[in-house]
């Protein structure tokens, strides 16, 4: 059974395509990175949201551009992003090969380098809106339907049908694949009109000798020496992430198992929020009873009452839910908190 079935995960010897389980490996290796980087950012964040809380709220931005500088860098140099060079692959041509050193051609380069970075970044944007709707509906919020916030809920609805639809597509490409049916595993390789292959001898000895950035010359105007210094400096910085990345693969290997959903208990009893100490009150005369019940944000008498799970606060319900919703952070200790950390607090009276 085994032998009939190893021609199905294992090319050809005549053909330069990869395997399956080469190309699957080469995709979950970047998926491995942006959890671990986005837990390290938590850590900071929660140690010190002064200064470190601007890299958790804008996370997804500053990532998709260092994953475009990255994925741009090696596009340019090798015809492979990051992990398929990691892997000895390159991308080529779908009717046409040609050498890695030489890049790929202008539009398969820029559809490559925008299917490889913006789709995962609108697809976490798109997961993240709509379970912020979730979160709207289940406290009851219900805002005026005018044509565009219908069309706005129509798309939202259809997001899920969508991302099954194209989970399909994926999985009948790599499906076909396995059985030798296409030559892309993935159906944005299909539409950036390239295919995956492996690096020759030939490519390994033209990118050694490939330099690392142009030369300036003295002939040259100054819009284009200022674009080749642009050039190096992010070229510069492309290449010391992928150092980076290169060095510690293995380690961000090790941090998606150990943060996996078998994982998830251990990791919560390590890295819950310590509990904040108690408010301190001042008592007096006239404010004993009422400074309880002020709100911390709006300075007035508490109205419905709802705490903040991880800092343990009590604000009113319309401050704390408007405040979280814009900043994702406590108001006063700055811990970084969501919608579904509200807690509304009941009363025998209330």
């Amino acid at each position: 059974m085994a032998e009939r079935g190893a021609h199905l995960t294992t090319a050809a010897p005549a053909e330069d395509r990869p395997s399956v389980f080469e190309v699957l490996a080469q995709d979950s290796l970047m998926t491995a990175v942006k959890p671990a980087l986005l837990h390290a950012v938590k850590i900071l964040a929660t140690s010190n949201p002064a200064r470190y809380g601007v890299l958790w709220r804008r996370f997804d931005e500053i990532y998709v551009i260092l994953d475009m500088l990255l994925q741009h860098h090696f596009l340019s140099r090798t015809s492979a992003s990051f992990s398929e060079n990691f892997y000895g692959l390159k991308r080529v041509g779908s009717h046409s090969a040609r050498a890695a050193h030489l890049g790929l051609r202008r539009r398969q380069h820029w559809r490559s380098l925008l299917l490889l970075a913006l789709i995962p970044y609108l697809h976490t944007k798109l997961e993240k809106i709509l379970a912020r709707q979730r979160d709207e509906d289940d406290f009851s919020i219900r805002l005026p339907q005018s044509f565009l916030q219908k069309m706005y809920r129509a798309f939202l609805a259809a997001y899920p049908f969508v991302c099954m639809a194209w989970d399909g597509w994926v999985f009948c490409q790599q499906l076909l694949y396995v059985f030798g049916k296409t030559r892309t595993h993935s159906p944005l390789l299909w539409l950036a009109g390239v295919k995956l292959s492996y690096l020759t001898a030939n490519d390994i000895h033209s990118l050694d000798l490939k330099p690392s950035g142009p030369e300036l010359s003295s002939g040259q105007s100054f819009g284009e020496k200022l674009q080749r210094v642009v050039s190096t400096a992010v070229g510069g910085v492309a290449v010391s992430l992928s150092t980076s990345l290169s060095i510690g693969v293995f380690f961000l290997q090790f941090l998606e198992w150990w943060y996996s959903s078998e994982n998830q208990s251990t990791v919560k009893s390590l890295t819950s929020l310590p509990t904040p100490p108690p408010p301190l009150h001042l008592h007096s005369q006239e404010t004993s009873h009422t400074h309880i019940k002020v709100c911390p944000i709006c300075r007035k008498v508490r109205t419905n009452d709802t705490a903040l799970a991880t800092s343990g606060y009590v604000f009113c319900y319309r401050c704390i839910y408007v405040y979280v919703k814009a900043n994702h952070r406590c108001p006063l200790t700055g811990y970084p908190s969501e919608l579904q950390h509200l807690i509304k607090i009941y009363t025998p009276d209330g």
